[in-house]
């Protein structure tokens, strides 16, 4: 085999991935236990977090950010579903790092401002949680204007999301890569078939 032929690895390929669950979700959510198995079965050298985000918006952002604090930027992806396709816009517009987004929230400080008081655990109704008003004012701080790097977002969008409206989150991000469906729901329960887009836009290269 001559040097030619020798397959090396994309010095930008993806090493380390963040997934942000959404508001009353965690990393037992469907998606996030998928992308989970997936990546420890195929690429088990990839550095994997999927924290339990606290209520409070400027804790969460602070622990994603000490979490992340020694991840190389452009060997980096966030992943982001609802409120966390929130956290990731912020995120990548802090870093610059690549985040795939799956019907992100593009206004939660309007949308959430109605769950104020105590909630309960999408996937452990038995757990509580309260949601306290100061928490509006803090998705108000991370709001992020244009991404300076449009290209390094891809978007999963569903036209039938029926908890957000599929017209504010393409417009939110005009000029990055978009995949949006026909129907849908905001659960993306066809997530699997999306997969392989996914995987590619990321750019994970199998263990050395």
């Amino acid at each position: 085999m001559t040097t030619a032929q020798i397959s090396q690895p994309n010095p930008q390929s993806t090493t380390h991935v963040l997934y942000l669950h959404g508001f009353r979700s965690s990393p037992q959510s469907t998606k996030a236990r998928r992308m989970a198995s997936l990546i420890a079965s195929q690429f088990p050298h990839i550095s994997w977090w999927c924290p339990q985000l606290p209520p409070s918006p400027k804790a969460a952002a602070a622990l994603i950010l000490k979490g992340t604090a020694n991840w190389p930027a452009e060997r980096m992806a966030v992943i982001g579903s609802s409120l966390g396709g929130f956290y990731a816009t912020w995120l990548a517009a802090r870093r610059g790092c690549k985040a795939v987004l799956l019907n992100p929230a593009i206004d939660p400080a309007r949308d959430l401002a109605k769950y104020i008081g105590e909630q309960s655990a999408w996937h452990d109704p038995a757990e509580r949680f309260y949601f306290a008003p100061e928490f509006v004012d803090e998705l108000r701080a991370l709001e992020v204007g244009a991404l300076s790097h449009p290209q390094r977002i891809w978007a999963l969008i569903a036209k039938g999301d029926e908890v957000l409206d599929w017209r504010e989150m393409t417009a939110r991000y005009p000029d990055s890569h978009q995949v949006v469906m026909e129907g849908g729901d905001h659960a993306i329960s066809d997530f699997d078939d999306h997969l392989p887009q996914l995987l590619n836009f990321l750019d994970l290269q199998p263990a050395p």
